[in-house]
């Protein structure tokens, strides 16, 4: 009886998602359900990481301080261009995403196949928005796990951050002064 009762709520939950996909959707493909599998994994990430911390028995700082914020940020910022727009990093992505052409300096610009569950994570690993959640977890959790090291890459990433920056500062002014 267990079994015919789970059947009939499978079914039902399955008819649900359907047509909450389909109303939402208003005629374009939205893989909803692919996105409900990349927030389960975020969460299950999360979690992993919050257990870590907690067998390791580091105390959680009352709050951030202003420095690591800031730090956390531009590190975030730079790991995640580089890991969802780079061109060095494009194996990554490559089974997830189809090459369309450049994007800006030493950057791709990439879209996910539309194939079912590639979808999704292309869509995930080409939004350098979508990758900074995860690596400002990661970073996160890092500092409260390695604080020494995990600082010591983000202060890598920030240099990366302002190298960039004063690159195209540079280029700018050279175009500028050319002309071009």
């Amino acid at each position: 009886m267990g079994t015919a009762a789970d059947g009939r709520l499978a079914r039902r939950a399955r008819g649900l998602l359907t047509r909450t996909e389909r109303d939402y959707s208003a005629g374009h493909e939205r893989p909803l359900g692919g996105y409900l599998a990349a927030m389960a994994g975020f969460g299950a990430y999360t979690a992993a990481w919050v257990t870590a911390v907690r067998l390791r028995g580091r105390p959680l700082p009352e709050r951030p301080e202003p420095w690591d914020v800031v730090l956390t940020s531009v590190a975030t910022f730079r790991l995640s261009r580089l890991l969802s727009k780079a061109s060095v990093t494009s194996p990554l992505r490559a089974p997830f995403t189809r090459y369309v052409g450049p994007q800006g300096p030493a950057e791709l610009h990439e879209e996910a196949q539309p194939e079912d569950g590639k979808e999704t994570v292309g869509e995930l690993v080409t939004c350098p928005f979508c990758v900074s959640v995860w690596v400002a977890s990661t970073l996160t959790a890092g500092q409260l796990l390695w604080p020494r090291a995990t600082r010591t890459a983000m202060g890598a990433l920030a240099a990366l951050a302002g190298a960039d920056a004063l690159q195209l500062a540079y280029g700018g002014l050279i175009g500028k002064t050319t002309g071009e």
